[in-house]
């Protein structure tokens, strides 16, 4: 071969000898990345529980609490006032009753609050403060709004708060809550979203058994607790005395005496 040749054939070479090598050197790149896997996805963590899911179970809970007849005794404690028994009848024709002893005059008489098809009614218990026999007010009818000033609130839980606590229209926030001490059940914590003085219901936590059974309720008021199990409801409640005409026990505290009834030093 001429050697004017011959620069340009080692040229060639060197050209087809570097082709030679990328096309060798492609596929066995290719097969390393596939032979890489894709890097996994991190383990997500369980997904919490929502606020719709929880206001969800609250409003089943609170419906079959609706539907939940029976007699039981609950503790209320409030501060470091004495722990009073409050006991609860829910009668299977819908009719109820709520005894709350220290529910009036300050604390120093004991009332119950009734519901019948007759209408709403305040009963005076005998107490030591108060030894007359029993006897009952009609307020108005069976679903009317009791007056702020002879509310003692612990019957609320379970009588129109129950209404509040259904209603995905009212203006709640349900989250959760740990159980309280002592408490069976699912408890949680439920908030109002409303600016409106006049809240739906106290907030706080409500505790229910599967069943419906309320077995706690804790607010700023005080904390109610089921102490027991439930009886068997009645047919229907009786009211705790006649109804006779006079006028309902508030909750605040009777005015001092009237210190001008009271003879002064010298007189006759």
């Amino acid at each position: 071969m001429s050697a004017l040749f011959r620069p340009a054939r080692r040229a060639l070479v060197r050209r087809t000898t570097s082709l030679g090598v990328s096309s060798l050197a492609l596929p066995l790149l290719l097969a390393a990345c596939a032979a890489d896997p894709p890097p996994a996805p991190p383990p997500s963590d369980p997904a919490p529980v929502t606020v719709d899911a929880a206001r969800d179970e609250l409003a089943a809970l609170a419906a079959a609490a609706q539907d939940r007849h029976l007699a039981a005794r609950y503790t209320f404690t409030s501060g470091d006032e004495p722990a009073r028994t409050i006991l609860v009848t829910s009668a299977n024709d819908g009719s109820w009753r709520v005894d709350v002893p220290g529910g009036a005059l300050g604390g120093t008489a004991d009332v119950s609050l009734a519901a019948t098809a007759d209408g709403l009614f305040q009963c005076a218990l005998p107490s030591a403060a108060r030894p007359e026999a029993a006897s009952c007010v009609r307020l108005g009818d069976r679903d009317d709004t009791l007056p702020r000033r002879l509310d003692p609130r612990v019957q609320h839980p379970f009588t129109d708060w129950l209404d509040v606590l259904t209603d995905r229209r009212a203006p709640l926030a349900v989250s959760p809550a740990r159980a309280l001490p002592g408490v069976t059940g699912a408890c949680y914590s439920v908030e109002t979203t409303s600016a409106s003085l006049n809240a739906p219901l106290d907030v706080g936590i409500y505790c229910y058994d599967e069943d419906g059974t309320p077995t706690a309720v804790k607010t700023e008021y005080g904390t109610l607790t089921l102490a027991g199990a439930p009886a068997p409801a009645p047919a229907s409640v009786q009211l705790a005395g006649p109804v006779v005409e006079a006028e309902p026990l508030g909750t605040a505290s009777p005015p001092p005496p009237d210190p001008s009834g009271t003879p002064s030093a010298g007189t006759h």
